[in-house]
This record gives structure tokens, sequence and C-alpha cells, in this order.
């Protein structure tokens, strides 16, 4: 099959969209130091998803709606990483402590702001934050993050799975490799999620902040 037919194929049996929501929360992954850091493994040369998804924090702020971060923390046995751990080795720069695992410089949590700390790859796995947004009667959530094949993807399908309506901000997510990260980006679109541009989200919550105003 051809790419052209390929792409027909697709649009054929995956070409819904389901939109913003109308109480959104955005949801930052994992944007680590290591990611950063060209000495690290981690270290993916992704800065440009980490400036997009801060200038769709801005905005998201503006609009005043929750803006919650992720990160990895493992005890320092790493007990708590169980099969994950074992298998992917660079986990070990989240051992707490570990300046690797620290939010990338520009992603200081503000006061306002809720951080969750997980051990898997999803936002959700083991964590509160299903019910916490559903406690603040949040309908859908923007994902941005760290990366897009991995922990970004992982949140994108326990996100719809869990209910909400999920847009992940293409610009704002980041990949050692393009590969990976489009191939990954076009399977949530088809399946999961709105794949959306960062100019798409930002005039999103410039409207909401607009009709919150009003």
């Amino acid at each position: 099959m051809s790419d052209e037919d390929l792409l027909e194929n697709y649009r054929r049996a995956y070409n819904t969209k389901v939109g913003f929501g109308e109480r959104p929360a955005l949801i930052m992954i994992d944007f680590c130091q290591g990611y950063f850091d060209p000495d690290c493994d981690l270290y993916s040369g992704v800065e440009d998803a980490l400036a997009s998804a801060l200038r769709v924090r801005e905005a998201a702020r503006a609009a005043k709606i929750p803006v919650i971060l992720t990160g990895v923390s493992y005890h320092p046995s790493a007990i708590d990483g169980g099969r994950f751990f074992e298998k992917a080795a660079p986990l070990r720069y989240f051992i707490e402590g570990n300046p690797m695992g620290a939010f990338a410089e520009g992603l200081e949590p503000a006061d306002d702001e809720l951080v969750i700390t997980k051990q898997y790859p999803s936002a959700f796995f083991g964590t509160s934050l299903a019910s916490t947004l559903t406690a603040m009667g949040i309908d859908s959530v923007l994902l941005t993050g760290l990366t897009t094949s991995g922990c970004v993807r992982a949140s994108c399908v326990d996100a719809m799975s869990h209910g909400f309506r999920t847009a992940v901000v293409a610009d704002a997510c980041g990949d050692r490799h393009d590969a990976p990260h489009d191939a990954n980006l076009f399977d949530m679109n088809a399946k999961y999620a709105d794949v959306v541009s960062e100019a798409e989200t930002i005039d999103f919550l410039k409207n909401l902040s607009g009709k919150s105003a009003g």
C-alpha cells in the first residue's frame, strides 16, 4: 500500500475530531533536566518542545485553567520502579535527589500549580490525577511533554480511557528522533485524541479567557 493509499485508508476509518472541552486542564509531562543536558543519557534535543509548552502554559494561566506538572521520582533503592525501572536504564536519573530529575529551567512550578509524582509512564497510573481532575469538574486535558512515544502516549491513552476529551499539543511534545515522534502523533490522532498545534491551542485558550471575562 502506498503512503497516499494508507493515508486515505486512515481517513476513511479514523477521521473523527472530538474537539477541546469546556473545562480543560493543561498537563505538562516530565519536562525534566535530563532531557536537556547533553551529558545525560536522556538528552533528546527537545528545547523547541519546552519553549512551545511554556508559551501554552502562559496562555493557560491567562485563561485561569489548572496547570499540572508531572515528574518521576524513585526511592533510593528503586523498589518502587518495578519492571519499568528494570527495563529502561535511564530511569536511574530519576532516583530521588538526582539533579537530572529536577524540572527543566524555566518550568519551576508556581505555588498554585499541582505537581504529580509518578513511577510509571502514564500520568494517571498509580496517581490521584484522574480523581483530582474529576473533583475539579475538568472535562478535558491538553497534553504537552516528553517523550511523545513514551509518557505522553501512555498518558494520552489513559486520559481518553478515563473519559476526558484529550488534545495533544504536537509542538509542545518531543522525542529523541522524528520517526517515533511523528508515528505516535499520527496514531494518537487516529485513535485516542485530537493532535493540535500550539497556535490552535493558544487561540482556544484566548477565546476561553474571553468567555471567562465576559
